[in-house]
Formats: C-alpha cells, structure tokens, sequence
C-alpha cells in the first residue's frame, strides 16, 4: 500500500511538471543500508552460440556477480552477434534470474544484426529481474529510459541511471559509408525533458545521475591523453560520426557525474571533462577481439555525496584501477601516498588572518616586497576590504582543519595571481598577471587535523576575483567552508 501511494504521488508531481517521466516499476532500486549503489557494467559480449568461448563469457559474469553483488547490472551492448539469436537472450537472463540480480540492456551495433531489438525485448520481459523497456514510440532508437533509485529510509528518488540507445549505423549510407551512427536530437530533447522535470520534481535541486550507451561521443577525444585520465587506451577510438550534443545537454542539466560505454574493446580509460567522468567499461566477451582481461567495471554510488568510485573486477586479477569521482584520485595514489602529518595546535578562534598591501605587482613575489598596508581577521578569503580598486594584494594565513584523512586537490580562481601553499608546500600555482583564470593543483595527501594554509593574491587592474576550492575522494568539489578554517 506505501508502494502504491507513492506511485500516485509521483505521477501527481510529474504530472504537474508536465512532462513525461519513463519511471519502470518491475523492481524497485534503492541504496542499501550503508548508503550505497553498486552497478556492474557488463560490455561487448559478443556471445556466440556455437563457441566455447560464450560458457566462459557467462562464467566471468557470474564471478563478477557473486563477487561484486551489485544492485543491479547494465549491459552496455553487442550482448548477441551470431545466430540462433533466440536461444541466447534467453540465456543472459538466466544467469541474471539465478543470481537474483536486477539487470537493464542497451542495444549495441550489432546486437540488431541476426535479431530485431522488438524481439530481443521481448525475450529479455519474460524475467522479473530485467528493467529494460522500449521508451517513447516517437523518438529514435529502442530502448531509451531513466531508472529511478530511491533512499535507503525512504521512498524518495535520490539518483538516476539514463539508459540511452546510441544505434548502431547511419541510414543514410550515400553521405555516411563507413562509421557508426549517433544519439540522435530527438533522443536529447526527451532526455532534456527527464531532467527537467525530475529535477522540478526535486525543488529545483538536479537529482544526481549516471548515463549508459554503447557508442562513445567525440568528447571521449577531450580526456584522452590528459593527466588524470586513467586506465588503459589501447585504440584510438570508433565515437559517433556526428555531435548533436548529448554532452552539452549533459552538462547544462547539471545532474549527470558519469557516462559508460563499450564498443572499444582495447580501452578501458576513464577521465573529466567539465566536471562529467567519461569512462569505457571492461571488454566482457571472450569472443570479442581485444587484450584485455575480461571483466566489469563496478561503479559505486554515495547516497548523501554527488560522488563515486570506480573500479575493474576480473576472475583473474580482481579489483584494479580504482578511481574516485569527482576527485579524479585513484587507488594506485593512496597506496603511493605520503601524507603530511597534523600541526600539534588547538585553535579556538574561526577564520583567516591577512597582511593588505597595496601598489603595482605583477607577481606574489613582487607584492610581497612591499610594505604591508593593514592587518587583520576575517571569516574567509574575501577581497571585498581592499581600499582601492586596482593594484591591491592580500597575504592569508590559516589552519585548515581537515576532517578525514586522505588525498585532497586545491584549486584557485582568481584575476588576477594567486598562490596556495599548504604546509610549506606548493598546492596551486595561478601567480601572474592575467583575467580570471582557474588551476587545479597537484594532490596533497593530508593526515586528519590541523595543517597550515599560506594564501597569496594580488589584482593587477581590471577586475578582481578570488575563490579558493579543494576536492577530496569523498569530498565532493567545494568552496573552502568556513567552519574549516582558523586564526593562527
């Protein structure tokens, strides 16, 4: 009966938002006790009904099963590439059914090549576990939908899992011969649509999502080779022939943290990209080609946190390549790390104290010759006290207090230089003269306590900014708080 009276509800809330919300309502996907979400990413099957190597295709995903006991399984297409066709589907459900695992499909470019995706649904609905469904009748592609999560005490919506089609080749073979095809607009216009009304749902807030598809986007280009891209690139990659701007609507709707495909099977890597994961899952088939250990990508979800970490599962190596989003830290970090130990003090009072200088600078260096102006005590790092307008600087001076230990990146924003050092050491570099400028510093392991936070800002003319930020591997990307910093 609770069930029942919150499906009325929600349809009364989606329905005043007036949009079309694809909800399925077979199994009901909630966070666990301890808060959190696993997902296991099966990829690139390639199962094949007459080879031997589909007996151990099927025994990597019930290892990683048994192992991993995720919340639910994502397929992430080219599940079926050979005839009979209609015997195998059937048996992908089985090994889902036996271990009592939720599981959702998105269709490949080869899985509608020896079978229609109308037909392969229809194999996959005979089992209670699978959430597959087809999505609207007048947008392209087959099986475009959202799959809520609820909280682990209540029966509220507290993450999304976007299923997408991204088809598999273009129809229109005199201007497109070779290549793969894309999501199309229609596809980004309902998704649009989603967010938005889940979100309206949501007081406004953006109700944090992840997004499957098997076909990567061309700004799977943007991360790779970047330094906190991570995993293996083996290929250059096969994306979409044409951008119709699934990513940017990813990134004005400001709810999806993680996109995950296949269809590459020699990649594996993961990266950033305007604050959005990009990752390609394990190659799972044994009769796909590639050199990759078979095996899942595992993706755990934080219940109170917009963050999540990542990693492969195989039979034969187990757990690697960790990553922790939105941080871009890895496992391979922590056990290299050296942290910096705790200040043995006990501050009482809140907030930074500052040195003022005023005068013509054109680095920290040069600020720091001159004469200091004022002193004094402030809650943050705020440059609303300069007394002029241009050619004006702060020294601040803090004891960060840390609350876990761990591996966190600072970041500056400032126009014009800034420099952040903690405990003596160089944590962002945004010196110079320059308009407003964002740097990501390097990761700073930090034992839980007090640690010294040495800040350098000057302006130069034309305009002034400061905003200070770190990340942390569960601290997801924030301002400074208040409550963190104290007078020496």
């Amino acid at each position: 009966m609770k069930k029942l009276l919150f499906l009325v509800l929600a349809a009364i809330v989606f329905s005043a938002c007036q949009q079309s919300v694809t909800v399925p309502e077979k199994q009901v996907l909630r966070f666990n006790e301890s808060g959190h979400f696993r997902i296991a990413q099966f990829t690139d099957m390639h199962l094949v009904a007459s080879s031997e190597g589909t007996a151990v295709t099927l025994a990597t995903i019930k290892h990683v099963l048994g192992t991993e006991k995720p919340s639910i399984a994502i397929l992430t297409g080219d599940q079926v590439i050979s005839e009979p066709s209609q015997s195998m589907w059937p048996l992908i459900a089985q090994v889902f059914d036996e271990a009592k695992t939720p599981f959702a499909v998105v269709f490949g470019n080869h899985d509608a090549e020896t079978i229609t995706r109308e037909e392969a649904y229809r194999l996959l609905s005979q089992s209670p576990y699978f959430l597959g469904v087809k999505g609207p009748d007048d947008i392209f592609g087959y099986g475009n939908y959202v799959l809520p999560v609820r909280a682990s005490t209540s029966d509220k919506i507290v993450a999304l899992l976007y299923c997408f089609d991204s088809n598999d080749y273009p129809k229109d073979r005199k201007r497109f011969s070779e290549g793969y095809d894309w999501i199309h607009h229609d596809q980004v216009d309902w998704y649009r649509q989603q967010s938005e009304a889940f979100t309206k749902s949501n007081g406004g807030q953006p109700i944090p999502a992840l997004a499957f598809f098997h076909i990567p986007l061309q700004e799977w280009f943007n991360i790779k080779g970047q330094p906190q891209t991570y995993g293996h690139l083996g290929e250059g990659g096969s994306p979409g022939r044409l951008n119709t701007g699934m990513f940017a609507a990813f990134v004005e709707m400001d709810d999806v943290k993680g996109i995950f495909v296949g269809h590459d099977h020699d990649n594996d890597y993961i990266g950033m990209d305007y604050g959005i994961a990009m990752a390609y899952g394990r190659v799972t088939g044994k009769d796909a080609y590639g050199n990759l250990e078979r095996g899942s990508r595992i993706i755990e979800i934080a219940e109170e946190a917009t963050t999540f970490t990542t990693w492969i599962r195989t039979p034969q190596s187990g757990v690697s390549q960790v990553y922790y989003y939105p941080s871009g830290m890895t496992g391979e970090q922590e056990d290299n790390a050296v942290f910096l130990p705790a200040l043995n003090v006990n501050p009482t009072k809140q907030g930074v104290s500052y040195n003022y200088y005023e005068g013509t600078f054109k680095t920290t260096a040069d600020m720091l010759k001159t004469k200091v102006v004022k002193q004094g005590t402030q809650a943050d790092f705020s440059i609303k006290s300069a007394a002029v307008e241009d050619g004006f600087g702060f020294e601040f001076h803090s004891l960060l207090k840390v609350p876990e230990k761990g591996i966190y990146i600072f970041n500056t924003f400032s126009d014009d230089g800034s420099v952040l050092y903690i405990d003596g050491q160089v944590a962002v570099d945004n010196d110079g003269s320059h308009s407003a400028k964002r740097v990501n510093g390097a990761a700073i392991s930090l034992e839980a306590g007090f640690h010294d936070l040495r800040l350098l800002y000057f302006d130069d003319h034309m305009g002034q900014e400061l905003v200070v930020g770190l990340v942390g591997k569960t601290v997801a990307e924030t301002v400074i708080p208040k409550d963190w910093l104290f007078v020496p």
